[in-house]
């Protein structure tokens, strides 16, 4: 099982999201590229400034080719490789794994997908939890 996630912050700090989808497999660049359009629909209106570390996925040809197209409402801004102390996401993930995600030995897929469903739910109930991500991070809005 593998999870993408994206951490979203209003401009004023007034709000906060937390976007993720799961998949039985790995995720690539094509994979990648469905979640950033889920992504925009969440964002119909709005300009984001994608946050991203550098994955291979994330710098692909065509990712680069991609992102060239949404340009009207996407921005990325890349962390220096080896960071992952600058990526707000890095810090959810191990919130997750140190709580539901934590210990764990199971018989099936279907558990550990209930366990990070449940994680992620109570991540996204805090705000102020998501905010503590940036915090850490040392990022500003």
């Amino acid at each position: 099982m593998s999870l993408s996630a994206a951490v979203a912050y209003r401009w004023d700090g007034r709000r906060s999201r937390l976007f993720f989808q799961m998949k039985p497999d790995s995720y690539d660049t094509a994979s990648l590229i469905d979640f950033l359009k889920d992504l925009r629909h969440e964002f119909p209106r709005d300009r984001v400034i994608l946050v991203w570390d550098n994955l291979s996925s994330h710098k692909s040809a065509p990712m680069r080719e991609y992102l060239g197209t949404q340009r009207r409402w996407l921005r990325v801004a890349r962390l220096p490789g080896y960071a992952p102390e600058l990526n707000p996401v890095e810090s959810m993930w191990g919130n997750l794994k140190g709580g539901e995600l934590a210990n764990r030995c199971v018989s099936e897929l279907g558990e550990m997908t209930r366990a990070a469903r449940k994680g992620i739910r109570r991540i996204r109930r805090r705000s102020g939890l998501l905010f503590g991500f940036l915090r850490h991070a040392g990022l500003p809005l």
